[in-house]
């Protein structure tokens, strides 16, 4: 896979200055990548040049053209550098090179997040292929029409997010120093340059790992069923006084404050066997299919932050449930029980639900009441006086009920508070 497989973002200098505009039913007016008509003698005449408001640096031949701007030409070289080609096609032309109809076309490129551009010469020989290819996937049956655009939709989001914070975080970071006596612009390009198939196979062996995860856990599925709706442990963790600090804090400081407790969580999550759904600034969203795993999670994530000075109170919630996977997200009445448990519990503190406990009690990681746990550790010693070896259980976890509550959107619940066992 080349950098530029993925079809490869249309250039910002490439699209129209307005938005994209609606097609008129004139194949010759149209300014948007959907509404062309299959007849190829509708195609309209290729602009070798950019549209009103691109740079000039981008204009092919021009006539009277005015000097390029260094920035435009450095951007233009930095596409070509990425991409791998030069710009040749319009989205007619290559719509039609890869054999696919104009609106299937546009639907591709909008679910990779793409801007209309009109017909504009701004695509490359990549996003033939990455056309070509998805199309394939359609005509030999592997995927619905609709699926292939959700795979074009969820690597085009989580692409895009990769891409913005590779530029404005780890870019920006290693052009800081000036010591070469060159500007950030001038060692952009050669660092590119070297980084650039690097990050790309770093990038393949990361999918690649995180695909091999996933295909394993749809393997272990009970049925075809759990594939979609699994019983699932989903917790949040929430900052407390986020807002406040929002207003204390520089920019810079709540941008790293942010950074640290999204890496710790991150790290967190991942040590002990669980995953990290997504990041939401003072909140992150994680999963598990172990209750026992949830609750190490939960209880270290608050004991780690608790000893940072730097970081301010967390408050976690769990719930235990049935919830629904799609697009690597989660949904469901579980999800919404954890988010509300985080928001009515106490800072530095775990809630859980009811079904929650109950699932640690059932798997031995918790005692279903610490009346059956005394019981035990009675029985245990009694066995004991008598000469016998006595098997004292192993629980990891507390459990303490806490006062029911009414929760917004879901009734009345009973929260758990979850502790370690001492």
């Amino acid at each position: 896979m080349t950098a530029g497989d993925a079809g490869g973002g249309l250039p910002e200098s490439a699209a129209a200055p307005d938005g994209p505009a609606t097609g008129s039913g004139d194949a010759a007016s149209d300014d948007g990548p959907g509404e062309r008509g299959p007849d190829d003698a509708a195609a309209p005449a290729a602009t070798d040049g950019p549209p009103p408001g691109a740079p000039s640096g981008a204009a092919s031949g021009a006539q009277g053209a005015t000097p390029a701007d260094p920035d435009d030409t450095i951007a233009i070289r930095l596409e070509q550098l990425i991409l791998g080609a030069d710009r040749r096609y319009t989205p007619f032309q290559a719509a039609r090179s890869a054999g696919v109809s104009m609106d299937l076309a546009a639907r591709f490129w909008r679910a990779m997040g793409f801007a209309d551009i009109g017909q504009v010469k701004a695509l490359t020989e990549a996003d033939v292929l990455a056309l070509r290819r998805l199309a394939g996937l359609v005509e030999a049956g592997l995927l619905s029409e609709a699926m292939a655009v959700q795979v074009a939709r969820s690597t085009g989001q989580t692409t895009a997010r990769l891409a913005d914070w590779q530029i404005d975080s780890f870019l920006e970071g290693l052009t800081e120093p000036q010591d070469s006596g060159m500007t950030r612009t001038e060692i952009t390009y050669p660092l590119v340059e070297l980084l650039l198939p690097e990050l790309e196979e770093f990038l393949v062996y990361v999918w690649r790992r995180q695909l091999a995860a996933a295909t394993g856990r749809v393997v272990r599925a009970q049925d075809d069923d759990e594939m979609v709706d699994r019983r699932l442990a989903v917790g949040f963790a929430d900052l407390v006084g986020f807002t406040r600090l929002t207003r204390r804090l520089e920019e810079e400081e709540l941008g790293e404050l942010v950074e640290a407790f999204e890496t710790t969580c991150s790290d967190l999550v991942a040590a002990h066997g669980g995953r990290l759904i997504k990041t939401l600034g003072d909140e992150v969203l994680f999963s598990a299919d172990d209750a026992g795993v949830a609750a190490e999670i939960g209880l270290r994530l608050i004991e780690t932050m608790t000893h940072d000075e730097t970081m301010p109170e967390l408050r976690v919630g769990i719930a235990f449930g049935t919830v629904t996977t799609r697009m690597g997200d989660v949904f469901g009445t579980t999800v919404n029980l954890a988010s509300r448990l985080t928001s009515i519990a106490p800072k530095d503190a775990v809630f859980v639900d009811q079904a929650f406990a109950e699932e640690l009690g059932r798997t031995g990681d918790a005692p279903v009441s610490e009346a059956a746990a005394a019981a035990a550790e009675k029985a245990a010693a009694e066995a004991a006086a008598s000469g016998l070896t006595p098997e004292l259980p192993t629980y990891r976890f507390a459990l303490q009920p806490m006062y029911q509550r009414p929760v917004r959107g879901l009734g009345v619940v009973e929260p758990w508070q979850l502790t370690r066992r001492g």
